[in-house]
């Protein structure tokens, strides 16, 4: 694993949020963790709108999975928000591995997995206040030489 940090402004975000989300390939799991209102969806949405999605992504966090398939996007992802999960029992229902044989997770909040991982997952830690955030980015060997931050 090797861990890349940069500092940003929020006016940065999707620009960072598209060279990630233009590096994604089937089978890929970003875990997006921060605090409350640190970032995580102007991220994935970045992610989402360089796939091609058009106009603003809602966010997952009542519906829990937002799939999103072509035409919609290049490359079907389904975004995740974890925040209402209680009890890492009920992550079975949601079928998560299913999307990755020809697609992406990007997931919010990861904390709540429990056991549940992926050993090749990119994790994106965001932290900061005001404007001014920092991206820890724990990026795994799977992504090698696709990772777009230097």
């Amino acid at each position: 694993m090797t861990v890349f940090t940069c500092n940003y402004g929020l006016d940065d975000a999707e620009r960072i949020g598209a060279a990630i989300g233009t590096a994604l390939i089937a089978g890929d799991v970003v875990l997006l963790s921060g605090d409350l209102g640190a970032g995580k969806t102007t991220l994935a949405r970045a992610m989402l709108k360089a796939r091609g999605l058009a106009g603003e992504a809602p966010s997952p966090t009542f519906a829990i999975v937002q799939p999103y398939a072509p035409p919609e996007v290049d490359l079907p992802i389904a975004h995740v928000d974890l925040y209402r999960i209680e009890d890492s029992d009920e992550l079975i229902e949601l079928g998560l591995d299913d999307y990755l044989y020809e697609g992406a997770l990007l997931i919010e909040w990861p904390e709540r997995l429990g056991d549940e991982s992926w050993p090749d997952a990119l994790l994106l830690t965001i932290s900061g206040e005001g404007d001014a955030r920092v991206l820890t980015a724990t990026v795994p060997p799977a992504w090698g030489a696709r990772w777009p931050l230097r």
